[in-house]
């Protein structure tokens, strides 16, 4: 049985414990030894109802990780204790544990991540994986040599809907991919409210990178899974709101920050495959919503959100394609146990990776990828031109983030 220590007990908590609650009650072997947050309370408020501690409002929009509902460890796990610590180092000295989730912000991931590492402990961090490239190579680099693995949480590449998709390309239903593109403006954060409720996420030393972070590494994860390795990123980043709001449910502003980080951003990619894309997202826009569907264009048709559209102008369901054609080696392989809960996929993945001492899909290299390609949207919008990934993943270019590395120490 591996036991875990779960760091940071914030709002994407609960989305994390749904599903460990789906692999525990599926006799899975692991169990929540530990969980830790700098104030003693937030821990506490995960354990158990008897803490007494109130559980928080979920916040976001329907289906975001972040409104998932209040769940404790203790509603289903009933044969292992929980310690609970408001000092990870305290939960790596005293606590029986093989491996660590952190879930705090992202300026503290390098830091815990790389003491967690150095005590040998597996190590699973949410997304983004660091504050700066940098911080992320160190992460990689640590964990490599001290021979344990380094996951991100990186919960997209186990949707259903995405696993799906992959296999649709791979199969050959839409021929050779030559193009993607989509995005959104105007959404649930717009015009000008503070992101997920965290005033952090607007600031350069405390997050990085705007909208080109927080979202960016989600979406060139995704991209990279279906459609392969971005090579190169030409971009336009840009504050559109000046000052953003938290408000009541009266509308009272009861928090204001002025950002000094993106909330929106144009880009345009080039692939090794030849592949070309285009994207838009923003935390911003005014008085309408534009959402266009992921849309990927092959040489026999395309795949528009959930529908494979042929050249005959055929539309197939994605999901009963996959459902009527996969076989079942491949059903279990995409989702193990049935499972379609993107976090206990997540999950599953990160403890088969320790049990057979491989990486995970969503390595640590993996994560720094990511990374390296939002990054690289800042560093084009900053010098007019395009950048290639693989100059920002190496460090040759990191003027924007410098300024951080210094600050922290990195």
């Amino acid at each position: 049985m591996l036991k875990v220590g779960l760091v940071g007990c914030g709002r994407i908590m609960p989305a994390h414990l749904h599903g460990y609650k789906e692999l525990v009650t599926r006799d899975i072997d692991v169990r929540i030894k530990a969980l830790c947050a700098r104030k003693i309370e937030d821990a506490k408020r995960f354990r158990s109802r008897e803490d007494g501690v109130p559980p928080r409002k979920p916040i976001g929009p329907p289906g975001d990780p972040l409104a998932k509902p209040h769940i404790y460890v203790y509603d289903f796990q009933k044969d292992v204790d929980v310690e609970v610590y408001a000092d990870y180092r305290e939960m790596l000295k005293k606590s029986d544990i093989d491996a660590v989730e952190i879930y705090t912000s992202v300026f503290s991931h390098h830091e815990i991540a790389i003491t967690c590492i150095r005590e040998g402990k597996h190590v699973l961090v949410e997304k983004p994986l660091a504050l700066t490239v940098k911080a992320a190579r160190k992460m990689v680099q640590e964990a490599e040599a001290s021979g344990v693995v380094l996951g991100v949480a990186e919960n997209t590449r186990y949707f259903p809907d995405i696993r799906m998709t992959k296999w649709v390309i791979d199969q050959g239903y839409m021929g050779k991919i030559q193009a993607v593109l989509g995005g959104g403006m105007g959404g649930y954060w717009a015009p000008d409210k503070i992101a997920a409720d965290t005033a952090w996420r607007h600031k350069k030393m405390l997050a990085g990178g705007g909208a080109t972070v927080d979202m960016g590494v989600h979406l060139f994860h995704i991209l990279r899974y279906l459609c392969g390795e971005i090579d190169e990123v030409s971009s336009i980043v840009e504050i559109l709101e000046k000052e953003r709001f938290r408000r009541d449910e009266k509308g009272r502003v009861i928090e204001s920050v002025k950002p000094d980080v993106d909330d929106t951003f144009f880009g345009l990619f080039r692939f090794r495959t030849g592949v070309v894309g285009q994207w838009f997202f923003s935390w911003a826009g005014r008085g309408g919503e534009v959402s266009l569907p992921r849309t990927i264009y092959g040489t026999k048709g395309c795949i528009w959100g959930d529908k494979l559209i042929l050249d005959s102008g055929e539309k197939i369901d994605i999901k009963d394609l996959f459902e009527k054609e996969a076989g079942d080696e491949t059903k279990e392989r995409f989702f193990p146990y049935g499972i379609k809960d993107p976090m206990a996929l997540e999950t599953l993945e990160f403890l088969r990776a320790i049990e057979e001492g491989r990486e995970m899909e969503t390595s640590g290299r993996e994560g720094l990828r990511d990374l390296a390609a939002s990054f690289a949207l800042i560093e084009s919008s900053r010098m007019g031109r395009s950048v290639k990934v693989d100059d920002v993943e190496s460090g040759k270019i990191a003027e924007y983030e410098e300024e951080i590395n210094k600050y922290y120490g990195i």
